[in-house]
C-alpha cells in the first residue's frame, strides 16, 4: 500500500497525547476481533507489513530533530535501534490495533484488490520503495523524473497522492510525531531546557504549512520514481480504487496505525538513548 509517510522529510521540519487522540478519533467504531491468521495474510498481500518494517529506517531522522546523529551514540546505536524497531514487535503492535478495528468488509475489500494482478504489481514496487533510503543521487534522479513527467502522467500521480491522504491526516500526524519525540527527548535529557507542547505544536504546524508545496513536490517525486514501471492507465485505475469510500476508510485506519507505531517507537528510542553517554564522552 502506498503509505504517504515516506514522502515527508522529517529532517526538514525541525512526536503525548495529541497523536493518540488523533488515532483514537480515526479508530473509533464498533470493535470486533478479526482472526489473526487473516490479518497476517492481510499484512502480506497489501504490503502493509513491509511499510511497518520500514519505520526502522526513520530512526536517524528522529535524531536530526535534535541535531544529533547515530555516530553520537557509538556502538550502542545499532543495538538499541534493532531492539526498539524490532520488526516482529512492530508488526504485533499493528496486528493488535487492526484486530480491534478492521472489520471483515474492509479487510476483504482491500485484500481482494491487492491480490489482483495490478494490486500485486503495485505491492512489489511499493515494498521496494519502502525499504530504500534515498541518497543524493537517487533524490536527484527522482527530481529529474518528476520534472520530465508528461501532463497526463503528472495529473494521474497527483490524483493518486491526493487519494492516499484523502482525510488530510499526514500533516497533522507528522506534527504530533515530532512533538512526542521532542518531549520524550527532553525528558530523557537529550536536549537542554524544557519544551512546551502547545508552543511546539504551533511552531511545527506553521512550519508544515509553509513547507506544504515542498512536501507535495517530494510526494510527487517519490511517486514518479516508485511507479515508473507502471503505465499511466494503471495509475488512473489505482487512483480510482483509492477514491472508493471503503478503501479510503481502510487507508485512514492503516495510516493511523502506522503513525501511532512510529510515534510510540520514537518515544521509546528517546528513552533508551537517554541512558547512553554520547560517544564523544566515552
Amino acid at each position: 500500500m502506498a503509505w504517504p509517510i515516506r514522502a515527508v522529510r522529517l529532517r526538514g521540519l525541525g512526536p503525548g497525547l495529541a497523536c493518540l487522540a488523533l488515532v483514537a478519533c480515526v479508530l473509533t467504531g464498533p470493535a470486533r476481533a478479526t482472526e489473526r491468521a487473516r490479518l497476517l495474510a492481510f499484512l502480506d498481500v497489501t504490503g502493509f507489513g513491509v511499510a511497518i518494517d520500514s519505520i526502522a529506517l526513520s530512526a536517524g531522522d528522529a535524531l536530526a530533530m535534535i541535531d544529533m546523529a547515530p555516530e553520537d551514540f557509538g556502538p550502542a546505536w545499532p543495538r538499541i535501534t534493532s531492539e526498539v524497531f524490532d520488526h516482529a514487535l512492530m508488526r504485533d503492535m499493528a496486528l493488535d490495533m487492526l484486530d480491534a478495528t478492521l472489520d471483515d468488509g474492509m479487510l476483504g475489500h482491500a485484500a481482494s484488490f491487492y491480490a489482483s494482478d495490478l494490486g500485486q504489481r503495485l505491492v512489489e514496487v511499493e515494498n521496494a520503495s519502502h525499504m530504500q533510503r534515498a541518497g543524493d543521487a537517487a533524490r536527484a534522479e527522482a527530481g529529474a523524473r518528476a520534472a520530465a513527467l508528461p501532463p497526463a502522467r503528472r495529473a494521474a500521480l497527483k490524483r493518486m497522492n491526493a487519494a492516499i491522504d484523502g482525510a488530510g491526516m499526514l500533516s497533522r500526524a507528522m506534527t504530533e510525531i515530532q512533538v512526542r519525540f521532542l518531549l520524550a527527548a527532553a525528558e530523557a535529557g537529550l536536549t537542554e531546557g524544557d519544551f512546551d507542547a502547545d508552543m511546539l505544536r504551533r511552531l511545527l504546524t506553521r512550519g508544515a504549512e509553509e513547507a506544504r508545496a515542498d512536501t507535495e513536490q517530494a510526494a510527487l517525486e517519490n511517486a514518479a520514481q516508485t511507479y515508473r514501471g507502471l503505465s499511466t492507465e494503471d495509475l488512473r485505475t489505482y487512483a480510482g480504487v483509492l477514491e472508493d469510500p471503503m478503501m479510503g476508510r481502510v487507508y485512514e485506519l492503516m495510516n493511523a496505525v502506522q503513525f501511532e507505531i512510529m510515534a510510540n517507537r520514537f518515544e521509546a528510542l528517546a528513552a533508551r538513548l537517554g541512558g547512553v553517554p554520547p560517544a564523544r564522552e566515552l
